[in-house]
C-alpha cells in the first residue's frame, strides 16, 4: 500500500502499545480488552476474535488515518495477514481474543482469502463516486457483517461516531452527517435514541 505515518503518529502508536507490551513481557497475555485499546501484532502471534470487533488502522504521510478495514467474531487478526508498515489494530467494541500459535493454524489460506475478499469489498465501496451510495453501501456492509436483527430491520452492532465512519470510506465528517439525517428522513434509517443505526433497507 505503501502509506507512510508522520513521526507523531509513530509516536503515538509506541506508546499505545506500552501497556500491552509491559504485561506480555511479564507473562500475562490478556485476552480481553476494552474500547480504544490495541491489540499486541507480534509475528508469532495469530489472534482469533471469540467477541466483540475490532479495525486496523495506519496514517497517511500528513498524519490521517486511513482505516484498513473492520473485524468481528469468528475472524483471525495477525500481523502477518496485514503487510502495511506502520499499522495498529484497534478494538471498536469489548473484545475477547484468543491465542492460536500460528505453528498450529490450519486455516491461514483460508483466512487470508478472507481478508483479501474484505479489502475487495472496502475498496469497491470506496471508489464509488456519489458520496451518497458509498455511505449507504457501507451501511449495508456493516449491517450484514455486525448486524443483528430487529423488528425495525438490521442493527448494526457497532457504535462508530461519524469521524470513525468518514475515516472508514474517505469522506469528510459533515458530509456523513447530513447523509444519515437524509437517509433518516428517506426511511432508509432510524437511530434509535441516537446510539446506533438501524438500516430499515437492504
Amino acid at each position: 500500500m505503501g502509506v507512510l505515518c508522520s513521526a507523531q503518529s509513530r509516536v503515538n502508536q509506541k506508546g499505545a502499545f506500552s501497556g500491552v507490551a509491559s504485561t506480555l513481557s511479564s507473562g500475562r497475555l490478556p485476552s480481553t480488552f476494552a474500547v480504544g485499546d490495541v491489540i499486541p501484532l507480534w509475528p508469532e502471534v495469530v489472534w482469533k476474535i471469540e467477541r466483540g470487533a475490532v479495525r486496523a488502522v495506519t496514517w497517511s504521510e500528513e498524519g490521517r488515518p486511513v482505516i484498513l478495514g473492520y473485524w468481528g467474531v469468528g475472524d483471525i487478526v495477525s500481523g502477518f495477514l496485514l503487510p502495511v508498515e506502520p499499522c495498529q489494530v484497534e478494538c471498536v467494541k469489548a473484545t475477547e481474543l484468543s491465542r492460536v500459535p500460528l505453528n498450529l493454524m490450519e486455516r491461514g489460506s483460508e483466512a487470508m482469502i478472507l481478508q483479501l475478499k474484505q479489502a475487495q469489498e472496502l475498496l469497491a465501496i470506496v471508489r464509488c463516486e456519489r458520496a451518497y451510495l458509498r455511505l449507504l453501501n457501507f451501511l449495508i456492509w456493516l449491517a450484514k457483517k455486525f448486524g443483528e436483527e430487529v423488528e425495525t430491520g438490521r442493527q448494526i452492532e457497532l457504535r462508530l461516531t461519524h469521524q470513525e465512519i468518514a475515516e472508514a470510506i474517505g469522506m469528510a465528517r459533515v458530509t456523513v452527517t447530513r447523509l444519515l439525517q437524509k437517509f433518516e428522513r428517506e426511511g432508509i434509517i432510524c437511530r434509535p435514541q441516537g446510539k446506533t443505526i438501524v438500516l430499515k433497507q437492504m
